[in-house]
């Protein structure tokens, strides 16, 4: 039951701008990775110290690692964003659910209307019968 809307401009571009916010996180972190992978290989013969690469190695890994967790946080904010844009915006969807929920209620009002309809007429035969045992009886 996917329907097309037509969505207004602000919100087609809010969609895109999320888009871009998704694919940009992404890369982010498949960058960032991808370098540290790189930055862990063991080179040969540089111009500066092992020492000194090591360092600069490590330090280049903790900010890749840092970008990594920012762009992970970022994509966390992402999708409390989405959560948020749906259920702010997606008003069919919850109209639907009201009128479903709307007529399950019904339904069981009536029911419920009809199993009370009939406990009152089955009291009231049984009130009827024992009035008239009472009034009949010769213990008034």
């Amino acid at each position: 039951m996917t329907t097309q809307r037509v969505l207004p401009q602000s919100k087609e571009t809010l969609l895109q701008n999320y888009n871009k916010r998704l694919k940009d996180d992404i890369r982010s972190i498949l960058d960032n990775f991808t370098e540290i992978i790189k930055t862990a290989k063991v080179e040969d013969e540089t111009q500066v110290s092992r020492a000194t690469q090591a360092e600069q190695d490590h330090y280049e890994m903790h900010v890749r690692a840092a970008n990594i967790v920012r762009a992970g946080e970022s994509l966390m904010k992402l999708v409390s964003d989405l959560k948020q844009f749906l259920i702010l915006n997606d008003f069919p969807s919850v109209n639907e659910a009201i009128s479903l929920r709307n007529q399950q209620l019904r339904t069981l009002q009536e029911e419920c209307d009809k199993k009370l309809i009939s406990l009152r007429d089955e009291i009231a035969i049984d009130l009827y019968e024992l009035e008239e045992e009472y009034y009949s009886s010769r213990y008034k």
